[in-house]
């Protein structure tokens, strides 16, 4: 139970159930957005009453298309705002991490002993080695 108790609590299991919950609810949003808005607007240009009752027919069987129509639409605009203020961010804060500036060493490595010491020393502080001159 303990091993399940850390996998629960995991920053990425957490982030991930409120990206899920978020996601739902903008689903929501988007469907209700979709049916007060777009669809009397496709109702007014078709001319028929309700959207979800639109179809056409093929010998006797009705194809019923106005759900998928409503579903489409939102698709669309979940598709759009999540490339707008997800995926366009998320690139440009990668590009600009990868484009930036290389931040200069403040320690090296000692070449005798290995210990970490600072850039500008000339004398290793561990095994007292006398180092090269620094550049710095």
């Amino acid at each position: 139970m303990e091993g399940f108790k850390k996998f629960i609590l995991r920053g990425n299991v957490v982030d991930l159930a409120v990206g899920v919950v978020i996601g739902a609810a903008f689903n929501s949003v988007v469907m209700s957005f979709v049916k007060s808005f777009f669809t009397p607007i496709i109702t007014f240009i078709s001319g028929n009453g309700r959207l979800s009752t639109l179809y056409f027919s093929i010998g006797n069987t009705k194809i019923a298309y106005g759900d998928f129509i409503n579903a489409l639409i939102s698709f669309l605009i979940v598709a759009v705002v999540i490339y707008f203020f997800v995926v366009l961010p998320m690139n440009k804060l990668q590009e600009l991490s990868q484009s930036g500036k290389t931040i200069d060493p403040t320690t090296k490595h000692c070449p005798y002993c290995i210990s970490e010491i600072p850039i500008k020393a000339i004398k290793c502080p561990a095994c007292t080695s006398v180092l090269k001159e620094s550049k710095k």
